[in-house]
């Protein structure tokens, strides 16, 4: 065909999104990491979601028109750093078609121009290797082509051909993903939308399968139609008198979890068993979990809408009367509710829930911002995949001075707070509480996902890895303490003087100060401040100043 009008172009998208929903397992098991928040494919199969849940129900011809719709969903659905640049390469290609009721193949191939050049504008260091680099070769390679290329259909053979070449050669330019194994996760996910859209094109529009090879372990594939519950228990396990009820089998009950949700995280002592978990269905996991014992503890709490809250419930009365602005306001993404309870305490305002296994959504964001107050917002996304998603709200509340402090970890986050002064100018705090990101290491420990081999060191799964500044794995152990102590130690230089260690809710209190005054004999020369979080999938997040 020489031309594609708005009716084509909703066809292309939701094919698109659907080859992309067959496939997303795919490419959360590309992420390199073997960490529980290797979540690329989730992010973008929930931000092409929220694309295609606004032009769902939109019969327009005109082909702008779909572009901008489906770029405005994009936009505000979009989680993650894969998600945030997915949003600015179609918010680009939209844009490129303003006052089009139709495009031919040159339209297209500037669209597609565009979409690479706004991309690479909305990331501050872009790195090559990744999602930007495939769409910009494969754009690239049509633009060049454009001139021989008579079809729509021809063009996208171009530009899928292309992608699939770049993609190959991302590990020649990530040496990472070379020294793994694998390809880039985001480009592999572009690609899966590219032939959702190919597929259309050729009269096939892809639809969403019931079953595939990643569901028969995991419901999870359905995450963007239906709700996702974290749910949370202690179990005490019934004694040997209790005929009703089944032996408990650790390695069997876990495997069972581990088949019927993900972020799972077991945690058996004595008679108790302490379980968080991702799931469709919590009440298929509790009915599970009752056959071995009886509950002393159960929550369940929808996710997959992300909805934020406020922190003081006289705060969101103060909002909802749409009393005066005041002159500052503080947002902090965090999980675990004795993290919210030390950011509170620092003064943030709205806490926006969420962190390494479930990204906030852009959207997240702009309620936040909105529901403040505030004429000057500073936002602490304490992860470094959220940074992005952050910025692009900030961009869209155009209205209102937001700021976005960089913080990638918890402890970052809370020395940032810290530095915080009402009485500053908006400038002031902003240098005063970026500066301080500079003075803190962080360290975190949690469980692996899978087995690999990273940096020379083999990894395990269910092992528990210790890793340093987000990504820099120091050591893996069996055990959570073993790998928590040489984390630390790894983390102390002759100027350190504060270890503050946030533990989770798989770890005892007990276990904790057993573990702690162990490191005060080894350190006497050093404080410890020590928090319980409550944080589910990181048994510790730990901060050296």
């Amino acid at each position: 065909m020489k031309t594609i009008n708005g009716a084509k172009l909703k066809q292309m998208i939701i094919s698109g999104t659907n080859n992309l929903y067959n496939h997303y397992p795919e490419i959360d098991a590309l992420n390199v990491f073997p960490v529980p928040d290797g979540d690329t494919g989730t992010n973008m199969n929930l931000t092409m979601a929220s694309g295609a849940k606004e032009i769902q129900n939109r019969n327009d011809e005109d082909i702008f028109a779909i572009a901008k719709s489906f770029s405005r969903g994009l936009l505000m659905g979009a989680r993650g750093n894969s998600g945030v640049i997915l949003s600015q390469i179609f918010r680009g290609f939209a844009q490129a078609l303003e006052g089009k009721a139709s495009i031919g193949v040159q339209e297209l191939s500037d669209a597609f121009m565009n979409g690479k050049d706004v991309a690479y504008k909305a990331v501050m260091r872009p790195v090559e290797g990744t999602i930007l680099t495939v769409i910009r070769e494969a754009a690239t390679a049509l633009h060049d082509n454009v001139s021989e290329i008579s079809s729509i259909e021809r063009a996208f053979e171009v530009l899928i051909g292309e992608a699939y070449a770049s993609l190959e050669r991302t590990p020649d330019l990530l040496p990472v993903l070379k020294q793994v194994g694998v390809v880039d996760s985001g480009a592999a996910g572009l690609i899966k939308i590219l032939e959702g859209f190919q597929s259309a094109l050729k009269g096939k529009i892809i639809e969403k399968q019931t079953a595939s090879a990643f569901e028969e372990s995991s419901d999870l594939n359905k995450v963007s139609q239906e709700l996702l519950y974290c749910t949370e228990f202690i179990l005490r396990l019934a004694n040997e008198e209790e005929t009703d009820k089944k032996s408990f089998l650790e390695s069997r009950f876990l495997s069972w979890l581990n088949t019927h949700g993900n972020s799972v995280v077991l945690s058996h002592e004595e008679n108790l068993v302490k379980v968080h978990i991702h799931s469709l269905k919590p009440g298929e996991i509790l009915n599970f979990a009752q056959q071995y014992g009886e509950f002393l503890k159960v929550k369940v709490e929808n996710i997959t809408e992300q909805h934020t809250k406020l922190i003081d419930d006289n705060q969101e009365k103060t909002i909802n009367n749409k009393q005066e602005e005041k002159e500052y306001a503080i947002i902090a993404v965090a999980v675990g509710d004795g993290i919210e309870k030390m950011f509170k305490e620092l003064r943030v305002d709205y806490i926006v829930s969420g962190g390494q296994t479930m990204n906030p959504a852009t959207e997240d964001f702009v309620k936040a911002i909105k529901e403040c107050n505030a004429k000057n917002i500073f936002i602490l996304p304490n992860n470094s995949n959220i940074i992005l998603s952050a910025s692009q709200a900030a961009d869209v509340c155009g209205e209102k001075v937001v700021k976005v402090i960089p913080s990638k970890s918890i402890p970052q986050g809370l020395v940032a707070c810290m530095m915080f002064n009402p009485e500053a100018t908006v400038d002031e705090n902003y240098k005063e509480m970026l500066d301080a990101l500079e003075n803190v290491i962080t360290g975190q420990v949690t469980f692996a996902v899978k087995d690999t081999v990273i940096s020379g060191i083999e990894i395990k799964k269910g092992q528990f890895m210790g890793m340093r500044n987000n990504k820099e794995i120091v050591c893996c152990y069996e055990d959570k303490f073993s790998a928590a102590r040489e984390l630390i130690e790894s983390m102390l230089d002759e100027m350190s003087s504060i270890v503050t260690i946030i533990y989770g809710e798989d770890v005892s209190e007990e276990a904790m100060n057993s573990f702690v005054d162990n490191l005060k004999v080894a350190h006497s020369d050093l404080d410890f401040d020590v928090r319980k979080g409550n944080q589910p999938v990181y048994s510790f997040i730990i901060g050296v100043e």
